[in-house]
C-alpha cells in the first residue's frame, strides 16, 4: 500500500505518458466518431508512439483498451462500432497505462458538439467534486474526509453519488488497496498517510 519514492517516480512517469494520450483526445473531434475508433486511436498512440502498454486490455478478459461510457452508462461502457457519437451527447473515457511496470489510471468526460445546459453542469460539478475530495488528502487526514468532501459538494447542487462504484489504490497492480468511497462521514476511516497513491473518481447523478 505505501510506495516507496522511487515507485512514486514510476507511477508518475505513467501519469505523464497518460496526460499525453488525453492531450491528444482534447484535439480529437469527437463527433462523428465511433467509441471503437477512439479506442483504436488510443491504443496506436499508447503502443507505438509512447512505447507503453495499455493496461485495461486482457484485465478481466477486457478485450480493449478503454471504457467508453455514453451519456446515461455510469462507467465501463465497451467500445463499438455501432456507438457513433452525436452532438449534444457526453462520453466519458477511462484510460489505463502501464510503463516499466507500474499503471496510471484517468478518465475524462467530453462534451460531444454542443451539450445541452443540463450536461455541461453536470460534467463541471462532477469535476469540481473530483478537486474537492483531492483537497481533503494529506497525511493524517481521513478517507471518510475525501468522500464527505465529494458528496458534500454533489448535494449541493442537487446531484447524487453513485456508491456502487469507487476510487481504488494502484501501483504495480490497477486496483489496490484501498478503496475509495466517494461518501462517507469525515474523521473516519482508515488514516491516510504519506506514500499511499490512489484515484479519486467520483460519479454523478442528476437528481
Amino acid at each position: 500500500m505505501i510506495k516507496r519514492p522511487d515507485e512514486i517516480d514510476r507511477l508518475a512517469e505513467s501519469g505523464r505518458l497518460l496526460a499525453q494520450v488525453f492531450a491528444m483526445l482534447d484535439a480529437l473531434p469527437l463527433q462523428g466518431r465511433s467509441t471503437l475508433e477512439i479506442n483504436d486511436i488510443v491504443e496506436r498512440m499508447i503502443v507505438d508512439e509512447l512505447k507503453a502498454r495499455p493496461a485495461s486490455k486482457g484485465q478481466y478478459g477486457f478485450p480493449y483498451v478503454l471504457n467508453a461510457s455514453i451519456d446515461n452508462v455510469i462507467c465501463h461502457g465497451m467500445p463499438s462500432a455501432d456507438d457513433v457519437l452525436r452532438n449534444g451527447q457526453i462520453v466519458n473515457l477511462d484510460i489505463t497505462l502501464e510503463k516499466n511496470g507500474y499503471i496510471a489510471d484517468s478518465s475524462t468526460t467530453y462534451l460531444v458538439g454542443d451539450a445541452d445546459y443540463a450536461a455541461r453542469k453536470l460534467v463541471q460539478v462532477t469535476y469540481q467534486a473530483m478537486w474537492k475530495g483531492i483537497a481533503a488528502v494529506r497525511p493524517g487526514a481521513r478517507l471518510g474526509d475525501i468522500g464527505h468532501a465529494i458528496a458534500r459538494h454533489a448535494r449541493s447542487h442537487g446531484y447524487s453519488v453513485v456508491k456502487e462504484y469507487c476510487g481504488h489504490g494502484i501501483g504495480q497492480e490497477m486496483h489496490e488497496e484501498p478503496q475509495i468511497l466517494h461518501y462517507g462521514h469525515a474523521g473516519t476511516g482508515m488514516e491516510l498517510q504519506e506514500g499511499m497513491v490512489f484515484t479519486i473518481e467520483p460519479m454523478l447523478n442528476q437528481g
